[in-house]
This record gives structure tokens, sequence and C-alpha cells, in this order.
């Protein structure tokens, strides 16, 4: 019968208790990695302290598929700094350089202006309409550090569905088959 038939005599075989033992082991590795991420948007002050890079806009510096490593402090915010924001009205945090810094005289607050290495312009297009500048709330975090590539398997997993639905269920048979 090949590999598929063993997996399946494997799966009739299994007992009630070993299936919720299983079962508890597959959820303490769920929660172990939420608790590994609440502890790093902890430490890193950042609602996402891991970012992909999607697309080539930061190119030569950071290419499409780079993991970034964000940290945000309440030290302000410098021209020259990579940032990721998120825009009111869009879901994608996007990653590009400060170009600009405005600081008001009278309040104090620190408002920023954001480009693409790799575009034109700069990102007053990407605002929210009406919208000149970014304010801090709009910051997710400064790149502190990226790892090239190791995105990518994000990037595959997001444009195409279906690989990830493979990579699960494999998985999830593998934890279920498993004898320890």
């Amino acid at each position: 019968m090949g590999w598929i038939g063993e997996q399946i005599d494997s799966i009739k075989s299994i007992q009630f208790r070993q299936l919720v033992t299983q079962a508890i082991s597959l959820g303490m590795i769920v929660t172990s990695a939420l608790i590994i991420w609440k502890a790093l948007m902890c430490v890193t002050g950042s609602e996402s302290p891991v970012v992909v890079v999607l697309s080539g806009s930061m190119e030569p510096g950071f290419k499409r598929g780079d993991i970034l490593f964000l940290h945000m402090s309440k030290d302000p915010i410098r021209a020259g700094e990579i940032v990721v924001f998120n825009v009111d009205g869009r879901e994608i945090p996007i990653v590009h350089r400060v170009i600009k810094v405005h600081e008001r005289k009278d309040t104090g607050e620190v408002n920023v202006l954001t480009k693409g290495d790799n575009n034109f312009g700069d990102d007053r297009l990407l605002y929210a309409q009406g919208q000149l500048w970014l304010q801090r709330h709009h910051i997710m975090g400064r790149a502190v550090g990226f790892l090239p590539y190791v995105g990518w398997v994000t990037i595959i997993m997001t444009e195409k569905p279906i690989i990830k639905y493979i990579l699960i269920g494999a998985l999830g048979l593998l934890v279920i088959t498993s004898k320890d």
C-alpha cells in the first residue's frame, strides 16, 4: 500500500487517550508560539516585532522576502531611519525610509514623511486622502535588523493558499500519527 496506506493504518490504530494526548501537545505548541509572540511585542514595544518585505520599493537595501526585526522606542524618529507604518484604510504595513521630519513647536509632536528607496517620489500618494504626514501612532516600529529571503515562505503561502493548507495538513497528520 505504500506510505499513504501506512499512515491510514496508523490513524486507525490510534486510541482515544493517545489522540487526546496528541491534541493537547498540539495545543501547547500553538499556545507557546502565541506566548513568545506576545513576549516579543512587550520587549520590542512594537505591535508587530517581525515583518516581511512584500515589494521591491526598498531595493537595493531590502529585497522582497526579507524579514525585518522591529523595535519601537520613545526616542524621536529621525530622517534616514527605516520605519514600518500603517496607513488608515490599508491592512498591510509599509516599509519605507523617513526622508523628512517635521516637529511642531507648539506641541512637540513629530510628523514624518517617508519614501521607498526604489521609488521616485515620496509616499503622500500612499497615505490616506488629505494626509500629508505620518504621526507617531501610524508607525509600528523601526527596522533594527533583517534576515534575507527567509520571508519567502510567508509570501508563497499567502499567494498560493493551497500550499499553506497542504503544509498544515501534513503537520497535523505528523502530530496525530507520531508514536512518542
